[in-house]
């Protein structure tokens, strides 16, 4: 229930926001290209010949799954025109022409290319999942490993270079850090390292077939784990070193087992469900978070299409991308909620 109440809170700010812009919107989407007759079709398509409530039951009406429809009607912002769904599911019929529908949400259509902003997401959005994916690979086992260490040889020199590099990573800023990884091992070190500074995951040959390309997943990933890497080592190192005052650890080590054999069979899968924890969350904040490292380094994901949007002030994919995200992280905010549970059975009776 939270989760929608916040998606909706979302959708009133996004519409509040993009709606009360000082100045015509279509103006400013249009840029130099500007004619009154495209603005006029702008205006009638965003329903800005109507009041403002009208619109926000239209933008509702576009964005609910379960939607008014109305089979002839052209003109009317209310009830929409059926080019804009395909194959909805009629559920009630209230009039000959008019019925509610059950239909997949619709963004609306961006200005600049006319392709309908789900399509540009879908695309996109696998992208940003796998690039957001191997970041959060990378920061586990890193960020694991490395804490474990760290809370077994406490106060080392290992233990303290550890401690500076996780606060200077939660630090550092990604745009900064991007541009620091892109020019040392894209450009730099480019012929050791083989490495391009931009790039996607896929690029066409000569013959137009599509060749994947995963070194250019390289660069972005580890930047994008950057601050989740830091974060995962120091709750490993405090949950590691919180595990191993405990009575049965002491009881291992008295029973002559090796050290190994402790941290591996008894400790780790007790400190881990603060960290599995942890590195859930970071997975959608990886995601909506992806902004200035895709556009640093060409990713074609959702940030880079967003980045892209506000540059030419394409108001339908700003919003949708920003709906499409938020309701991502609500999600996976959902999921992980529900996996504190089978995590740690004592968290269901509270």
């Amino acid at each position: 229930m939270h989760g929608v109440l916040v998606l909706f809170g979302v959708l009133i700010l996004v519409f509040v926001l993009f709606n009360i812009l000082p100045g015509d919107p279509a103006r400013l989407m249009m840029g130099q290209r500007v004619n009154q007759k495209s603005i006029d079709i702008i205006h009638k398509d965003m329903g800005m010949d109507e009041s403002v409530f009208n619109r926000f039951i239209l933008y509702v009406n576009d964005l609910t799954p379960i939607s008014i429809y109305n089979e002839t009607s052209t003109t009317s912002h209310i009830y929409l025109d059926p080019e804009k769904y395909s194959h909805p599911l009629k559920l009630i019929r209230f009039s000959q022409n008019r019925s509610l529908i059950l239909k997949f949400p619709y963004l609306r259509r961006s200005y600049q290319s006319r392709k309908k902003v789900s399509d540009i997401i879908a695309s996109a959005l696998p992208n940003t999942a796998i690039l957001a994916f191997t970041a959060i690979i990378i920061a586990s086992i890193l960020g694991i490993f490395m804490g474990i260490i760290a809370a077994l040889f406490k106060d080392s020199i290992y233990d303290k270079v550890s401690i500076v590099l996780s606060v200077l990573g939660m630090a550092g800023p990604s745009f900064f850090t991007g541009l620091i990884i892109a020019w040392l091992f894209g450009h730099v070190l480019n012929r050791y390292t083989g490495l391009n500074i931009t790039g996607n995951l896929f690029i066409l040959d000569e013959d137009g077939n599509r060749v994947l390309q995963l070194q250019n997943l390289i660069l972005p990933a580890i930047t994008l784990g950057i601050r989740p890497l830091a974060i995962i080592v120091q709750l490993t190192r405090n949950s590691m070193l919180q595990v191993m005052t405990k009575d049965y650890i002491r009881t291992a080590f008295a029973k002559g087992l090796s050290l190994r054999t402790i941290v591996t069979r008894h400790a780790m899968k007790n400190m881990l469900n603060p960290v599995i924890t942890a590195i859930s969350g970071w997975f959608a904040s990886l995601i909506a978070g992806a902004v200035f490292v895709e556009y640093i380094f060409g990713w074609e994901g959702i940030g880079k299409n967003i980045v892209d949007a506000l540059g030419r002030f394409d108001l339908p994919v700003i919003m949708g991308v920003i709906l499409v995200t938020s309701a991502l992280f609500v999600i996976i905010n959902i999921l992980v909620d529900i996996s504190y549970g089978l995590l740690d059975p004592r968290i269901k009776n509270v």
